[in-house]
């Protein structure tokens, strides 16, 4: 007998509850971990970086270096602990903060984001790898399933997550899968402008352009978050660097070629929400598809977290962005 292949068959039959742990290699899962008032927590860890899950809110709430207590992710701090609301956006602005899926366009559903993709616990599964799987109901408005699988390279500050949406029942329906990351205010955010990019000027137009909060430099669009307003920008590119006081966060994603994207093309998005809430949000964006039942489409992100070197934030998203540690 398999021993890790048995040992992820009693975690997914035992579930939250367990508390057990599962390591293979430098890789480990833990369950059932105390984290900010919640007791469902799953640490997926290399021993060099964390992610922190908490099923009961259906997030991925926390990416950190291993024993930091704090990371890049915005976290609500009056949502720490509690249970899932029934309209956590009434009762209390930016939901929980962390990671998390919509269905794209937003046109699509307006306001506030719908049922399952913002307002369920999850159900989860440890498999080997290890990997963390994040499963949702079925969205009674779209007919979809979520799936979010966590894993990470033994030697790496990241994550990979592929986030499949799967359709379930009902009508068929035209959908992209949306990953929007709730991040603390940084000292900048930043986009990079490919070299073919659809987007005359190297972003789109549909938000406007925050003229007091952007700038741009060779290549480089670069936003900081407005006090009083709510802007947002966004492109075809297919990364995302966020520079804070400690750390820098690059969020990457597969730009995929065939079909077309929401927001007049765009494949990452910036966010930037004004006080009281200081939240940025790193959004990234799938192409649309038609799903009919039985349909499945996935979308990849890799998020690595990497220690501030420069006094100058437009010099360490350069320095990520070249690939240099």
């Amino acid at each position: 007998m398999n021993p890790v292949r048995s040992f992820v068959g009693l975690v997914v039959s035992l579930g939250i509850g367990a508390g057990l742990s599962l390591q293979a290699g430098a890789v480990s899962v833990k369950t059932s971990t105390p984290y900010r008032g919640w007791s469902d927590a799953i640490v997926l860890s290399n021993g060099r970086v964390e992610a922190v899950i908490v099923p009961s809110v259906g997030r991925w709430m926390q990416f950190r270096f291993a024993g930091a207590k704090d990371g890049p992710f915005w976290e609500n701090p009056k949502l720490a602990g509690h249970s899932m609301p029934q309209k956590p956006w009434e009762a209390a602005h930016g939901s929980f903060g962390g990671d998390k899926t919509w269905p794209a366009p937003q046109s699509v559903w307006n306001w506030p984001p719908p049922d399952v993709f913002d307002a369920a616990p999850l159900a989860f599964r440890v498999e080997a790898g290890p990997s963390v799987v994040l499963t949702s109901p079925v969205s009674p408005r779209f007919g979809i399933r979520t799936e979010r699988r966590f894993s990470m390279p033994s030697a790496a500050d990241s994550v990979r997550v592929v986030t499949t949406y799967e359709k379930v029942e009902g009508a068929p329906v035209e959908v992209g899968v949306w990953i929007i990351t709730q991040t603390q205010d940084p000292v900048a955010a930043f986009l990079p402008i490919p070299t073919a990019s659809r987007h005359p000027g190297g972003i789109s137009h549909e938000w406007g352009v925050p003229t007091n909060h952007f700038s741009m430099t060779n290549g480089l669009v670069r936003i900081e978050r407005d006090p009083v307003g709510s802007h947002k920008i966004g492109n075809d590119a297919g990364q995302i660097i966020w520079v804070g006081s400690q750390w820098v966060l690059r969020i990457a994603t597969d730009r995929d070629a065939v079909g077309p994207h929401p927001d007049n093309g765009c494949s990452t998005e910036i966010y930037t929400n004004p006080d009281p809430v200081p939240y940025v949000e790193l959004e990234t964006l799938g192409r649309l598809r038609t799903l009919a039942k039985g349909d499945r489409m996935s979308a990849t992100n890799v998020y690595t977290l990497y220690r501030r070197q420069s006094a100058d934030p437009a010099a360490e998203a350069r320095r990520v962005l070249a690939g240099i540690p």
